[in-house]
């Protein structure tokens, strides 16, 4: 007969996979909020195994693991051998809350099975080694080394309880950092090498698989799949000829951190980490302007941002040069006459992969919706009356955001209005000159006059001209009065509902820009010049205020068949795109709070433009003297695009010409 503690636990119904094999009774102590579902699992798990299970409510903070006297006694002839799984892995948790699961807990466990006359098998973990340097016997224990880690130190000192105190029979289970099974994945939590997943999830999305990266090599990385622990505990508790008492179960020919994280980027198909700096490179730096360094409050912070977008915990972080090597001889001669080997890495790691992002993704339990993001909260839209304003404006109430629609002109406004009505959401007007500072003064002042605050300024208005520097000498003006609009009038409203977001510390300002920043179309000098200073001032700001929780959004529109573009006739046989499309593009950023939305031809112009300025200069300028001018007057006529003109359309597809 069998008591395993922990039994609803990653490795506990592991083991019990193992243990119903053998088709004796099973007692599980379970913590007695979690009865009900431990009872639910078996009957989803074990179905035909389920006369083997009698379910102790218990609690291993408590002595003799909170079961009565008269319990213990009545179980002293019934259980064999006592498995203690129960503990906090949490690489994040605290001293006192890990000393009491992990030591404690320990502690009573070793009670329980002095009590029942029982052998006690103990899940232990490599963490034991600490920060030794070497090779790690398993026949070793207090060899000097520190933990740093409470749970390193916690899982020392429960061990040296073991070894210390109990009175009964034991054997010592060590191992190494446990991940999901060899045969489907399966895992119930992300730590470990885990953190690493959504990076390389990231990378896969943005970089093609061959692109090559650098990366570090790291030390040993003890990985163990959960189906071997469970089925070498379960084993070599059986084994009575064993002479050992403590066993490591790791692979005994680990992968170096780089080359297990390069097998999970080729399961993910990923771009790998082919070159790697060796840890000995570090050595070369002075400790002093390392240490130095790393205490700076500014590196202090940057390093904190960086791990938590990407959801790795900073206390992980120096396992990843984890000094220690472990000898698994006595584990190799207790399963000699089975079947049981630790699987290389290389066998298994798509499957961890897989199983990870079918069940375990973040990104899988949150509201990706736009309601989700949006529902409840106050938007403002510039430019609401017409064109892309217009079509998000009643996108954004439909998803439940309250919009207040921006615009010069009221009655196109309340039509705008009436749409929204119709379709159930909610609006309100404000009329506003953007261009004038005053007027965009008092816009502000009336919002948080009457809300307090925005979650959500798009900031869409803007003034479009088409025409060539040779035609704009005597036009200064066309230059002042679309940075008036285009930049001062967004940086007004910017400027002042700023201050509220930070204070709530949460917030998103949309820009809506321009394809021809990314491509410096030509014809659009005045209108380029006053989308790119947005985007400066956007891109310079949005390192202040990231830790305040604001997200800084430029959308990088191509050219949208909207009431700006009608004027210039030749559009009229350009693939534009819809408002949809435009809508979509703006939305993407709002649900993802990206950074930038792009099409890959502005991404591709953008770089290429880089890499090659002259060389696109003679591109742009082929288009340039394909494409006529707009009328310079109300009296000129409008010249129509020739064939090459348009063929060169399909081509640039959205670029301004």
């Amino acid at each position: 007969m069998y008591l395993v503690t922990g039994a609803s636990g990653f490795i506990g119904k592991h083991l019990i996979d193992a243990l119903v094999q053998r088709g004796k009774t099973i007692y599980c102590l379970i913590y007695p909020p979690g009865v009900a579902d431990f009872r639910e699992l078996i009957e989803d798990r074990w179905p035909s195994a389920q006369k083997q299970f009698v379910v102790l409510p218990g609690d291993i903070s408590r002595p003799l693991c909170g079961l009565p006297t008269d319990k213990v006694d009545e179980l002293r002839d019934e259980v064999v051998h006592v498995f203690h799984l129960a503990a906090l892995y949490d690489m994040t948790a605290g001293m006192e809350e890990s000393q009491r699961a992990n030591v404690l807990g320990t502690r009573n466990a070793c009670r329980l099975a002095e009590a029942l006359d029982a052998t006690l098998h103990y899940t232990s973990s490599t963490a034991v080694a600490g920060d030794y340097i070497g090779f790690f016997r398993e026949d070793m224990f207090d060899e000097g080394q520190k933990h740093k880690n409470p749970y390193f130190k916690t899982k020392f000192l429960a061990e040296k309880l073991v070894r210390d105190e109990c009175q009964t029979r034991y054997k010592i289970y060590r191992p190494g950092a446990v991940v999901g099974s060899s045969v489907d994945g399966e895992a119930d939590k992300i730590d470990g090498i885990y953190y690493a997943f959504k990076l390389i999830q990231r990378m896969r999305r943005v970089l093609p698989s061959w692109f090559p990266l650098v990366g570090f090599e790291g030390s040993e990385l003890h990985v163990v799949p959960v189906d071997y622990v469970a089925r070498a505990i379960d084993a070599i508790a059986h084994n009575e000829d064993t002479t050992s008492n403590t066993f490591h179960l790791t692979d005994p020919k680990p992968k170096s951190f780089g080359d297990a994280l390069n097998l999970i980027c080729e399961a993910a198909h990923a771009p790998r980490f082919d070159a790697r700096i060796d840890p000995r490179v570090l050595k070369l730096i002075p400790p002093g302007l390392v240490g130095l360094l790393g205490a700076m409050p500014s590196v202090k912070t940057a390093r904190r941002e960086i791990l938590a977008d990407i959801g790795i915990p900073e206390s992980v972080l120096p396992y990843v040069n984890w000094r220690s090597s472990f000898d698994t001889r006595e584990t190799e001669k207790a399963l000699a006459r089975t079947d049981i080997e630790c699987p290389p890495l290389e066998q298994y790691a798509w499957k961890i992969w897989d199983y990870w992002e079918r069940h375990m993704d973040p990104d899988l339990f949150q509201d990706r919706t736009l309601h989700g993001r949006i529902g409840g909260k106050i938007a403002m839209v510039t430019g609401a009356s017409s064109g892309i304003g217009e079509a998000l404006s009643i996108r954004l109430a439909e998803a439940g955001a309250k919009v207040l629609l921006v615009a010069r002109s009221r009655e196109k406004l309340e039509a705008v209005q009436q749409e929204i009505d119709f379709r159930g959401g909610e609006s309100l007007i404000y009329t506003c000159d953007l261009s004038d500072p005053e007027d965009a003064e008092r816009l502000v002042r009336e919002v948080l006059d009457e809300y307090g605050h925005v979650d959500l300024l798009v900031n869409n208005a803007g003034r479009s001209i088409r025409r060539g520097v040779s035609h704009s000498y005597d036009r200064y003006h066309d230059f002042e009065r679309t940075m008036q609009l285009n930049y001062f009038g967004s940086l007004k409203l910017i400027l002042g509902l700023l201050p509220a977001m930070r204070e709530r510390r949460d917030g998103q300002i949309i820009n809506v820009s321009s394809i021809g920043v990314q491509t410096n179309a030509p014809r659009f000098s005045a209108y380029v010049a006053s989308k790119a200073a947005l985007d400066a001032f956007s891109r310079s700001i949005a390192s202040e205020v990231v830790t305040d929780g604001i997200s800084v959004t430029t959308v990088y529109m191509p050219l949208v068949r909207t009431p700006m573009t009608a004027p210039t006739k030749i559009y009229e046989a350009f693939p534009l795109r819809s408002t949809d499309d435009a809508v979509d593009m703006i939305v993407d950023g709002i649900i993802h709070r990206k950074k930038r939305v792009a099409t890959r031809l502005g991404i591709f112009g953008e770089v290429s433009y880089s890499i090659a300025p002259r060389l696109v200069d003679r591109i742009l300028n082929t288009g340039f003297r394909l494409f006529p001018d707009s009328p310079r007057s109300k009296g000129e006529k409008h010249v129509e695009a020739g064939p090459e003109a348009v063929a060169f359309a399909h081509i640039m597809h959205g670029i301004h010409w």
